[in-house]
């Protein structure tokens, strides 16, 4: 009897392996044959899942962007308030810094080696941009989703941060004083709107 194989499950798992290997070689240098043998499959068996090495990126971008969701999401579990969430996902980045250091590694690489004018109007970023927004006002708690890019772009800077003066920032703390900005801001938004007839 023949194997049954998830190609779901299986095409994840290239991706996951394609992680390090975008990682150490960066995008722009490696090549499909490189990933293939990288990975242990024919040139043939990855073309098959990825008919290019932009598409595989791509969705490598989408599946690393939904592993991270389902992880944040289970680390707040148990929280009660902005300011237990918001330090729980500070404590989550912290944990999985040398993580998304790699990730922003790769980010950048991917920009530098391809058009801006492209990336800006790439159907898959703006997708992932979008779920992660949306993630943001639901794992936190509100809907206000310029404070949703607001607190992605403070993590994309604790990132770069952290890549430039490697120990010198602590995301935990960073994400307590976050925490306790928030906490403000939201309270005297609230206030100002009650008072207004």
């Amino acid at each position: 009897m023949p194997k049954i194989v998830d190609h779901e499950l299986y095409r994840r798992e290239l991706l996951d392996k394609c992680f390090d290997l975008f990682a150490e070689k960066g995008y722009a240098s490696i090549t499909m044959r490189q990933i293939a043998d990288g990975l242990g499959v024919s040139t043939g068996t990855l073309y098959h899942y990825f008919p290019s090495k932009k598409a595989l990126y791509e969705q490598l971008v989408e599946e690393i962007n939904r592993q991270a969701l389902l992880k944040v999401a289970a680390e707040l579990e148990g929280t009660q308030t902005l300011q237990e969430r918001i330090e729980a996902c500070g404590r989550f980045l912290q944990k999985n810094e040398d993580y998304f250091i790699k990730q922003t590694f790769i980010m950048i690489d991917f920009c530098q080696s391809s058009d801006h004018h492209e990336n800006k109007g790439n159907a898959v970023f703006k997708v992932t941009i979008e779920r992660c927004l949306q993630a943001v006002c639901e794992l936190l708690g509100f809907e206000d989703r310029g404070l949703a890019a607001f607190i992605m772009t403070h993590i994309d800077g604790l990132l770069l941060q952290k890549i430039w003066m490697k120990e010198e920032i602590s995301i935990a703390e960073q994400f307590k004083i976050l925490g306790r900005m928030l906490t403000l801001y939201l309270e005297n938004k609230y206030l100002h709107h009650e008072e207004k007839p």
